[in-house]
């Protein structure tokens, strides 16, 4: 470790979060690689090695024996005091070494209310912020993750983004990397307009030109060169099978927001909830078999130790070989003291099996996500599930032991009427009603229903893309008239600050123009904006007049059917034509059944020329 970085540990909290030398961290010679890459999660330490997609891709990189995979988070403020006073540049946690000595340095970008800390990475790391005026031998920036999706709010600071699932890809740009260094034909431009070129998911903003109407809609989004594609398709892993998978983890020092093993059981999900960005970019369904499940599990709970197996899917009820799974998993984990943690459940899957299989995880409450406080918007947003299965699941809950409940919805959904606000707080009394009408109940114990309120955000590749959101007077209005109908003292309201809600849209939302907001942001010293100590909406909205953005123009304006959208340029394998269809249906508040029961072509299954089977028995033959 470096000698600066070594002598403020004891002075900043959490020195466990900079020490680096965890069991499991990949040490490699760097004399030896030939290239290295800096893996960068844009929050905390504790929170990025949480992050399992960090797992993955820091692994299938380190597989490669000539690249080295470093990992790299952004540092607490007082330990940024600490780095500026003593003139530490940002560095990744394996070797010391700053940040911009790496040949490639990527950002995961799941959240958009990180982006200022990418941004304050970039400048503790002395990279310049600006794509266009790093020199020939800065690090190459590449993002990738959900928010790469709509990458235009950042594409003056990437030099590319990766778009999909990157284990293999990444792997592919680093290998071309490496070739054109040793052909010697390496320059900055040519290796991005051959990235472009030849792999798969890669978007290099700058190679594409954007013009925009006299209203601010963009007019056309033109390609530099004939040679890239008009559209950038995003990659898939088609057998999970067969995608690497850690066997060793890297353990903290310090307690991480999650500390277990967590179990990617398949990707994709079935169901087609309309206001879900998640259920429609990670499609179509791709499932592990139970034999390699419990395989994975055990090699990582004997190289760990941890106590805990979180199953990871959208919906991990959906898995179609969940008892075989749970049933080959506790055969050895209630021998070694092992819960098993379902999150993802949903009320129309869950049941007494169910319930018994996570009987030893520790907890006496469980959660779920009605979304909507009525039948009729739970049908616009095609939620697929009703009442009764929310009590049918309750009373499993309660004759299971379980007292508390949280309730996840959302407020200012399209259509939403004040009908549909009392709702939520009319369905959660009635679920404390159960209880006491439950003869199974636990004994001498009260029930607690939290019902958790969140603000609808129009997402892209989503068909509800092109909806306004409320204005956040309205969002703060909708939350105080639902505070008013919950008076039930067994029920406990809480909701999201809409202000957090009205930037996320903007910046979920937003196009290139952006860039100018974020740039300046950065230089008035933004970050950790998703932390509410430091979220500031009074000063983002400074800043987006200073540079002549309409947050409104974003967040609260319907976009049109046939406008151009910012995300256009990118192929999430799901069509425009579906999302249309879809939000047709969404206005008659009618309903799509979910994949396995019909398929719905959305077109996930032609995904780079080759079909990738339907959950349905269609076998992929339909041409969505």
């Amino acid at each position: 470790m470096n000698e600066k970085i070594s002598s403020v540990l004891k002075s900043v909290e959490k020195p466990g979060r900079y020490s680096g030398g965890e069991y499991g961290a990949i040490i490699k010679n760097k004399n030896e690689v030939k290239a290295r890459f800096a893996f960068a999660f844009p929050d905390t330490y504790e929170i990025g090695m949480s992050n399992l997609g960090m797992r993955i891709l820091y692994g299938a990189l380190n597989n490669e024996p000539d690249i080295w995979c470093e990992r790299v988070f952004c540092p607490w403020v007082d330990m940024q005091e600490k780095m500026r006073e003593l003139s530490i540049p940002l560095w990744a946690h394996e070797s010391g070494d700053p940040i911009s000595e790496f040949d490639i340095l990527g950002f995961t970008l799941g959240y958009e209310m990180c982006y200022t800390n990418v941004l304050a990475m970039l400048k503790m790391g002395n990279i310049p912020l600006r794509a266009d005026a790093r020199g020939e031998d800065a690090p190459i920036v590449i993002g990738g993750g959900a928010c790469a999706y709509n990458p235009e709010p950042l594409a003056d600071f990437f030099d590319c983004f990766s778009i999909g699932e990157g284990e293999d890809n990444l792997v592919e740009f680093t290998r071309l990397y490496i070739r054109m260094k040793e052909e010697g034909r390496y320059t900055r431009a040519g290796f991005l307009h051959e990235a472009a070129a030849t792999i798969k998911g890669i978007y290099v903003p700058s190679l594409y030109k954007v013009s925009y109407n006299a209203d601010g809609t963009i007019a056309a989004v033109t390609r530099q060169y004939d040679d890239i594609p008009e559209r950038v398709e995003k990659c898939i892993m088609a057998d999970m099978d067969k995608a690497y998978y850690p066997d060793q983890l890297v353990m903290p020092y310090i307690e991480a927001v999650h500390d277990r093993i967590m179990l990617e059981v398949y990707r994709g999900c079935i169901r087609g909830c309309r206001f879900c960005q998640a259920g429609m970019i990670y499609r179509p369904v791709r499932e592990k078999t139970p034999e390699l499940l419990n395989k994975q599990a055990r090699c990582l709970y004997d190289n760990s130790g941890y106590e805990e197996i979180s199953l990871m899917s959208l919906s991990i009820s959906d898995y179609t070989q969940l008892e075989p799974l749970t049933r080959s998993l506790l055969d050895w984990t209630d021998r070694n003291m092992v819960s098993l943690s379902l999150p993802s459940l949903r009320v129309d899957s869950f049941n007494k099996e169910l319930m018994d299989r996570i009987a030893s995880v520790r907890t006496s409450s469980l959660t779920f996500a009605p979304e909507a406080g009525t039948q009729r918007l739970r049908d616009v947003i095609n939620k697929n599930v009703r009442e009764e299965d929310l009590m049918r699941a309750v009373n499993v809950a309660f004759e299971g032991g379980k007292t508390n409940v949280k309730l996840y919805f959302m407020s200012g959904l399209p259509t939403e009427t004040a009908e549909d606000l009392e709702g939520i707080a009319t369905l959660a009394s009635r679920v404390v009603h159960e209880y006491y009408q439950n003869p199974k109940r636990p004994k001498g114990r009260s029930p607690q229903v939290t019902i958790s309120v969140s603000c609808f955000i129009p997402k892209p590749f989503t068909p509800f893309q092109w909806e306004a959101q409320d204005t956040m007077e309205m969002l703060q209005e909708k939350q105080e008239y639902l505070g008013s109908k919950v008076t039930d003292r067994k029920v406990r309201y809480t909701h999201h600050d809409a202000k957090v809600s009205r930037v996320e849209a903007v910046l979920a939302r937003g196009n290139r123009k952006l860039c100018a907001a974020l740039e300046l942001a950065a230089e008035e010293g933004f970050q950790f904006d998703a932390w509410d100590e430091f979220f500031d909406y009074d000063r983002w909205m400074d800043v987006f007049a200073r540079t002549g953005v309409d947050p409104a123009f974003f967040a609260n304006r319907q976009f049109g059917l046939d406008e151009i959208l910012p995300w256009d340029i990118i192929d999430c394998g799901v069509t425009k034509e579906f999302f249309k269809r879809e939000r047709a249906k969404a206005y008659a508040a009618a309903t799509t059944p979910n994949c396995r029961e019909q398929c719905s072509g959305c077109g996930a299954n032609r995904l780079g020329g080759e079909r990738t089977p339907c959950p349905k028995a269609c076998h992929g033959s339909h041409e969505g």
